[in-house]
């Protein structure tokens, strides 16, 4: 059967997904206690006190910086991602105490509603008269983005319509609002989001209008005369604002269209193309999807840590030049990682491809849950290469975007596995887990997978279903497997007839408990960075299957530095460590410099004297799990 090229893939809902294995002890971790921790720090940081209309306004809390505002001005977006994470938390593991708690939130929120659907608890509560004078800076409609994906969330977890009424309401005036018709604003907001939640939105009610709206904030970007610019004149504030490039800084320097190169703030990029991705699908733009992938090369081939992090500065939280990849001062903030696992699994909207996939998948594994401590409790914001011993998982931050960001994209993992058209499943993650699969030609089924990936590469996928069902099944062999094998019903695949895009297309009538077995091998793997890494010069990364691995001090002792890696990752014998839950590491032969044999020089013409010694390896992403310590990444190659 021929496939159209404008098939449209979408995510399944997360209540149709029962996540395992590896992924669901990380869910289990944020049901028992990340979700419930997040509430309760929301609450101390005060935020309810902002949105409660029956106590004082608290004023502000937080100072403001210039123009700029402050974080209290985003707390709606907080409380926000804090629910979505209890939402897919419920659905997992029903919690009435937590339930009711998000229950009495929302509670406060319609209550605080103004009649003509305006939610926003800072602008209504502290400051009302700044609503509306600095989309640039300000995040209103970054708050009401996160409000409306959290009330989707909540409505498909639990049934109820009260939160998802709220936010139809304040998307109803936003779409009265927006738009180039009469008396409308022709505006958008600086920190984008809005985009992909009115995407959501719009699929979950139907309603178009906010799909249309979601193209129109992504189509008037950077157009000219620029909104920011008048934005700022028309209220007295410097149009440059604060940053060397403020609309590069926001990705409002020119019609997205034309943009060519990832600039400016990390989160905002990921998010805008995201939503660019979303409608692309949805509408079939094919000059969206274009500058999409000029965009998605320029970021994965010159701007992208191996871990699947990104924006190397903490001066504007995003990017700088090519190939500037600090390790030690990475910021690689958590949420923009998770930002790119949002962007590259919306870019397999149009169709199946492993260049984005294999990548959501790298970051997923490394940049993305590297922020979530293994008991859920702690957290990390930026997300270093190497560490002298000084850089730690922390309770809260006074921009808390990161904790529930990451905990939400745990607890819905199970929308990223698949993505479903009307006759066709493409499986882009691999997960002990069950999909729970209806097809617009009719085909019911359950999709279930039994494998202990990503510590094992031998996948079981099964078919159940109560009848024969004909659709086509996409499964992913992701560019780092060598030798991969796939067998159908027992039944050998040449996997280089059937595969598209890095993607073995099978096509047939299934029968009741039709079997795959598809076999991923896990060697581990050198990587050499592009020479024009100057941080990563002489120094080699080991990965297994689509993990990131590192040294760390509470196995190896201080001075990691001093480890050379002379050999091939083909001598890595694998165990697992009881201390990070049964995680494979590698043990490796190395040489190790000593430093006592140098003596008291500071320079020298001297050889360096180095002894055989053993170095092991974790996940990067479990690391800063036990004691304090050294951590790196990137470790020196000997040569000769």
């Amino acid at each position: 059967m021929a496939h159209s090229p404008n098939r449209q893939f979408r995510p399944l809902p997360v209540p149709s997904v029962t996540v395992e294995g590896f992924w669901g002890s990380w869910q289990d971790a944020v049901c028992e206690h990340t979700a419930a921790t997040l509430l309760d720090r929301c609450v101390e940081a005060g935020m309810l006190r902002q949105v409660d209309p029956d106590q004082p306004s608290p004023g502000i809390v937080i100072p403001i910086v210039t123009w700029l505002g402050t974080p209290q001005m985003f707390w709606d977006s907080d409380l926000a991602k804090s629910i979505e994470t209890i939402a897919y938390s419920l659905y997992r593991k029903p919690n009435p105490e937590l339930e009711a708690r998000a229950d009495a939130i929302i509670d406060l929120y319609q209550r605080l509603q103004d009649p003509d659907g305006y939610l926003n608890s800072f602008f209504q509560r502290i400051k009302p008269e700044w609503k509306w004078t600095n989309l640039r800076d300000f995040h209103e409609l970054y708050c009401a983005g996160h409000m409306i994906e959290a009330a989707v969330a909540y409505y498909q977890a639990t049934g109820k319509r009260k939160f998802l009424d709220v936010m139809c309401r304040m998307a109803d005036y936003l779409v009265r609002m927006f738009g180039r018709g009469p008396g409308q604003v022709r505006g958008y907001c600086g920190h984008e989001e809005i985009e992909l939640a009115l995407v959501k939105l719009a699929r979950v009610t139907g309603n178009r209008a906010y799909m249309d709206l979601a193209r129109f904030f992504v189509d008037e970007r950077g157009q000219q005369p620029n909104f920011f610019i008048e934005e700022a004149i028309r209220h007295g504030r410097d149009p440059k604002g604060v940053q060397k490039d403020t609309l590069g800084y926001s990705q409002s320097h020119m019609p997205v269209r034309e943009q060519t190169k990832v600039v400016g703030h990390a989160v905002r990029a990921m998010y805008l193309y995201s939503g660019m991705a979303d409608i692309a699908t949805e509408y079939h733009d094919d000059s969206l999807t274009r500058a999409l992938e000029t965009l998605w090369t320029d970021l994965t081939q010159k701007q992208m840590y191996v871990t699947g992090g990104i924006g190397p500065a903490a001066a504007n939280e995003g990017f700088t030049d090519y190939y500037d990849l600090p390790n030690e001062s990475a910021y690689a903030e958590t949420c923009a990682s998770v930002g790119l696992v949002f962007w590259a699994s919306r870019m397999l909207g149009r169709s199946p491809n492993r260049r984005y996939a294999d990548v959501m998948e790298q970051a997923l594994y490394n940049g993305a849950i590297a922020g979530l401590s293994t008991d859920g409790r702690t957290f990390f914001y930026e997300n270093p290469l190497e560490s002298l011993g000084h850089h730690h998982r922390w309770v809260w931050h006074p921009c808390p975007c990161c904790p529930p960001n990451i905990a939400r994209l745990v607890t819905s993992l199970g929308s990223y596995i698949y993505g479903v058209a009307d006759d066709e499943v493409a499986v882009h993650l691999y997960c002990r887990s069950q999909a729970r699969i209806e097809l617009a030609n009719g085909a019911r089924f359950t999709l279930s997978q039994d494998t202990d990936y990503p510590w094992s590469g031998d996948i079981g996928l099964t078919v159940e279903a109560e009848a024969p069902a004909r659709f086509a099944l996409s499964l992913r062999v992701p560019a780092w497997a060598r030798g991969p094998r796939l067998a159908v019903g027992g039944e050998a695949v040449d996997l280089t007839e059937a595969s598209a895009d890095g993607y073995v297309r099978i096509e047939r009538e299934w029968q009741p408990g039709d079997r795959i077995d598809l076999s991923l091998p896990l060697e581990p793997r050198l990587l050499r960075a592009h020479p024009a890494v100057r941080q990563d010069a002489g120094r080699v990364a080991l990965m297994r299957g689509p993990l990131v691995y590192c040294l760390e001090g509470a196995d190896n002792g201080v001075g990691l530095n001093s480890i050379l890696l002379g050999s091939g990752a083909g001598e890595a014998r694998t165990a697992n460590l009881p201390d990070l839950g049964g995680a494979v590491v590698l043990d490796l032969p190395v040489q190790r410099e000593r430093a006592e044999a140098w003596g008291d020089d500071l320079y020298a013409e001297k050889e360096r004297a180095t002894e055989p010694d053993t170095a092991r390896l974790v996940p990067y992403h479990l690391w800063d799990n036990r004691q304090p310590g050294e951590m790196l990444v990137w470790v020196r190659e000997a040569r000769g």
